[in-house]
């Protein structure tokens, strides 16, 4: 499922089109509830709330929709009523929270710095993950150049990251751990001479042992 809110120049933000779906709304019908919004609106707060923009359907033509932040989304959907509408409407706070929070956190020194290391580390898993890549072609993989997102994907996934530019600084300690653990788990397996798929397997089932090791220890 597509993130309620996402990260976009720095702003909180979520569209038209994401809110449709969750409310269970037709997009026409969001839409013009956003167009007779603008026309009472004053500009300036226009400008803040609601930003035109497109998107390309499913027919190949781009449709308008808009992008909004958090007072844009709690003006145009304070009138949608029910339970399921509230359900939505408190996950959206939540999204919005936590967005928020990384907005602000990313600003600290902490975060650059982690940001900053978690680069290193990363391109260390690449040059690994090269290596790898050779290798698997040497036993006959045709798709060896997939590995690189294989891998991404797993490290991401086994650290609750979609995005490393919208990720907690926990989150990203965490996922230079996964890295780290995955470089140690692919060299083991090539100096061994393992199969590249049967290394996948080792490097997934190491995460996975770390992960509930580390939930199995005390806060």
């Amino acid at each position: 499922m597509k993130e309620l809110v996402y990260l976009k120049n720095d702003e909180a933000l979520t569209d038209s089109l994401t809110v449709a779906a969750m409310f269970e709304k037709r997009h026409d019908s969001v839409l013009r509830a956003i167009d007779s919004l603008l026309e009472t609106l004053h500009k300036n707060a226009e400008r803040k709330m609601f930003i035109l923009s497109r998107r390309k359907a499913d027919d190949g033509q781009y449709h308008r929709m808009y992008l909004m932040n958090r007072d844009g989304f709690s003006l145009l959907v304070m009138g949608f009523n029910g339970k399921k509408a509230l359900e939505w409407k408190l996950k959206y706070i939540d999204a919005f929270n936590k967005m928020e929070t990384i907005i602000l956190e990313k600003k600290t020194n902490v975060w650059l710095e982690t940001r900053q290391q978690g680069k290193l580390i990363r391109r260390e898993e690449t040059n690994v993950i090269q290596q790898l890549v050779e290798y698997a072609k040497g036993q006959g993989s045709e798709h060896a150049e997939m590995l690189y997102m294989t891998y991404t994907k797993l490290a991401n996934k086994m650290s609750g990251i979609t995005d490393r530019n919208t990720a907690t600084n926990s989150q990203l300690n965490d996922l230079s751990t996964m890295e780290r653990i995955i470089c140690n788990a692919v060299l083991d397996g090539m100096t061994l001479g393992k199969h590249y798929k049967d290394i996948y397997k080792d490097s997934k089932q190491k995460l996975e042992t770390m992960l509930e090791w580390t939930k199995a220890v005390p806060a």
